[in-house]
């Protein structure tokens, strides 16, 4: 399975070490949970700046995982490396659809779907319209 991400798509390097590794000496499960928060964490500070910007001037606003599926195709292994990629699929009121999947080369270890809701005070609220903006891919954009 090797289709090509978007071009707008967020690229994080990442090496497996061994702690990353389970008895086996392939990736633990859990370990590829931290690698896409990584990069759902890179994508909105190469977007909007750190997120701990967004939560004091946004008073609160933080961004939670509603919802994620996950399909483990391939292992990876200590000392490669790989590639977690991020993009925008879907924006809703208060809500980011993302796309993400764990690459080494062409192939496509992990793929998961992410729901991301935007939240201040305990509630959901709509997106920030600048990173809304920035979310959306540059060919439906409309000024």
């Amino acid at each position: 399975m090797t289709s090509a991400p978007p071009e707008n798509a967020h690229r994080l390097p990442v090496r497996i070490y061994y702690e990353d590794t389970d008895f086996s000496g392939f990736v633990y499960h859990a370990s590829y949970l931290r690698f896409m928060e990584r990069g759902r964490t890179e994508l909105l500070r190469a977007l909007a700046g750190d997120q701990s910007e967004m939560h004091a001037e946004g008073a609160g606003l933080v961004f939670v995982v509603r919802k994620m599926s996950l399909d483990f195709l391939k292992p990876a292994r200590m000392d490669d490396w790989i590639d977690v990629l991020t993009w925008s699929s879907e924006l809703r009121g208060a809500s980011m659809h993302l796309t993400q999947e764990v690459r080494r080369g062409d192939d496509i270890l992990v793929r998961a779907e992410v729901v991301v809701a935007c939240v201040k005070n305990g509630r959901a609220i709509r997106l920030p319209d600048a990173l809304r903006w920035a979310l959306t891919p540059p060919v439906v954009r409309s000024a």
